[in-house]
């Protein structure tokens, strides 16, 4: 019986960047009713706290609630009745410069300089430095668009790798590039999560729209742990239901 489920945010709880809908809403709250739940994406906390925390109904259990962006290198718990951060990995300054040249140079040589953005492409999350190749602010339609076969940003990806070979960067998102220490993934955070709650990793199971060769949540199935691909909120919300059926 699983004690903790795992879920990715954008493309797999909400579209990406947007709010869970109170359908979703309601079924995490019946969730954490049987189970602990944690939810990781390469956001930082204001994405989550806009998209996942405050669309919770009042009676949800946020005690039972992980919160880890950046990959889990960052965790947040609801303690005192508040939320509050338990750990950071944040780069120091002289690396995040570092990332800041080496972002500049290769959307320079690969080509992308001159493209239309919407709000910032560059955004420092303290633990991880996210590309987003149409910018922060770039419209859901606009940003399935731009990458659907991910050829842009493996082309990016060959460059910052060249350019940071002691970091590790990886595809996330529908537009965006995460950059964090070396071997953060989605596994990483399942085992710091572990950590965190005493609970073991063969007790949790994940769930994520990425679960295939190259995907961003993909590590967590190659790392050996019990993982449920889906294809959409949609799907994510099946899958939940039939969760919430096994555990009552």
């Amino acid at each position: 019986m699983k004690k903790l489920i795992a879920f990715d945010l954008d493309g797999t709880l909400a579209e990406s960047k947007q709010r869970i809908g109170e359908p979703m809403a309601t079924l995490l709250a019946n969730l954490l009713e049987v189970a602990h739940v944690a939810v990781i994406s390469g956001g930082d906390w204001p994405q989550f706290e806009t998209q996942v925390v405050t669309a919770l109904p009042n009676q949800a259990r946020r005690d039972r609630l992980f919160i880890m962006p950046t990959t889990g290198t960052k965790l947040y718990r609801f303690e005192n009745s508040a939320w509050v951060q338990v750990y950071a990995d944040v780069f120091p300054s002289d690396q995040r410069d570092h990332i800041l040249q080496a972002l500049d140079a290769a959307v320079r040589e690969a080509g992308f300089a001159d493209e239309k953005i919407w709000g910032e492409r560059v955004e420092d999350r303290g633990s991880q430095i996210t590309f987003s190749g149409l910018g922060q602010q770039a419209p859901l339609d606009a940003k399935k668009a731009w990458d659907p076969d991910f050829a842009k940003r493996k082309a990016m990806q060959v460059l910052l790798r060249k350019a940071l070979p002691d970091l590790s960067v990886n595809i996330g998102g529908s537009t965006s590039l995460d950059i964090t220490r070396k071997d953060i993934d989605k596994a990483y955070a399942m085992r710091r999560l572990s950590d965190a709650s005493g609970i073991t990793t063969a007790d949790m199971l994940f769930l994520g729209d990425a679960i295939y060769p190259g995907g961003n949540d993909d590590a967590v199935r190659a790392a050996g742990m019990d993982t449920i691909a889906v294809r959409d909120v949609e799907d994510t919300m099946t899958a939940v239901r039939a969760i919430i059926a096994c555990l009552r």
